[in-house]
């Protein structure tokens, strides 16, 4: 494996998900302590508990796959500044297009439950809104434009959020 590669993986990893997952929660419950809008934790003993145990594990497990996808197949990382060399269509994007991107509403959706916090339920739709607009717009036209009618006829097969009962098989 390529040190470089691994290096941005790396960057890529704790420039992305730490982001969304890490800092901007931590800013909105430090902004919002001491305020109507405060997380509160829920107990070992809630049922949401497991709840959120068991939506961050699916949200990583997934995000785990994606990104060693990436990385194996594709030789390349999640990021934009460092993107997949080759096509990805293996594992779950034979199901959904953006299955990293439902990986991380899954642990973002599980942070908000187990810290009971209003703000980052907040955050989660904000970032969901955001990607909404963004992949469609942005994200999926540099993909057309770098891998050409196969990625074209990738679209055509597979949803962009709401995974196929199927596996896309291409021709």
């Amino acid at each position: 494996m390529d040190a470089g590669l691994l290096g941005r993986y790396a960057g890529a990893l704790v420039v992305l998900p730490g982001t969304v997952l890490g800092l901007v929660p931590f800013a909105l419950s430090r902004l919002t302590a001491d305020t109507a809008w405060q997380s509160n934790p829920i107990s070992l003993n809630n049922p949401l508990f497991l709840l959120a145990v068991v939506i961050g594990m699916m949200g990583f497990l997934l995000a785990s796959w994606t990104n060693r996808l990436f990385l194996l197949v594709g030789k390349g990382t999640p990021a934009p500044w460092s993107p997949p060399k080759k096509f990805v269509v293996h594992g779950p994007y034979r199901y959904v297009r953006n299955p990293m991107m439902l990986a991380v509403y899954l642990m973002l959706a599980a942070e908000a439950l187990f810290f009971g916090s209003p703000a980052i339920w907040i955050w989660l739709a904000v970032f969901v809104i955001g990607n909404l607009i963004y992949i469609p717009l942005s994200e999926e036209k540099g993909l057309r434009k770098r891998f050409g009618e196969d990625y074209v006829l990738f679209c055509r097969n597979v949803p962009r959020w709401i995974p196929r009962l199927r596996p896309w098989r291409q021709p």
